[in-house]
């Protein structure tokens, strides 16, 4: 014989899965929304660390270039638009790749003054500048890891109903590239 209060708890697991999945479904994706924006800030942060050192090492070059003008001004504006730039990680990764190239368009300079690339200043700035891209990039791969995680979250069945229901909308990866990479020590036999 079937107890009579059988049928309403067949009747209530049938209702409440759906529910949590829904729900397991909808803090899931919360859940890496949030690593994505925590992970975007540790990107900000480094980039801001970038930012605080290249008027040093702008002026450092200057005091051994000065007729270099024109990429000083270029390097100047170049971090300005980087560091107003604000919105979507793709936008303000255009604005870090121009400043990336007059970064490098700098470091091309330094390249005809050896007195320059000998100046225990300038060598400290270039240090902590190496350092600084080492830990954008690492942040940078971080980020991306997060946004390909939620990206395909908020894409493949069944969560892209819920994705699509609340909003969550997909977030763009941060391509930039390294103003100074480090150098392989050159080895000669």
């Amino acid at each position: 014989m079937i107890p009579d209060y059988l049928p309403i708890i067949v009747a209530t697991v049938v209702l409440a899965t759906p529910l949590l999945i829904f729900m397991a479904i909808y803090n899931g994706l919360v859940r890496l929304r949030n690593l994505v924006q925590e992970s975007w800030s540790n990107v900000d942060t480094e980039l801001k660390r970038r930012y605080d050192l290249i008027p040093n090492l702008v002026e450092t070059v200057r005091g051994y270039a000065t007729h270099e003008r024109g990429v000083f001004e270029t390097v100047a504006q170049a971090r300005a638009a980087a560091v107003a730039s604000t919105g979507r990680p793709s936008s303000q990764a255009v604005d870090e790749n121009h400043l990336v190239h007059a970064l490098k368009s700098l470091f091309a300079v330094v390249e005809n003054y050896p007195e320059l690339k000998a100046n225990q200043n300038f060598l400290k700035l270039q240090q902590s500048l190496v350092d600084t891209e080492d830990r954008i990039q690492a942040a940078r791969r971080f980020y991306n890891a997060n946004v390909r995680d939620y990206n395909t979250r908020c894409q493949t069945v069944p969560s892209v109903f819920v994705a699509n229901a609340f909003g969550f909308q997909t977030a763009d990866f941060f391509e930039i590239e390294a103003a100074i990479e480090r150098q392989a020590p050159s080895v000669k036999l």
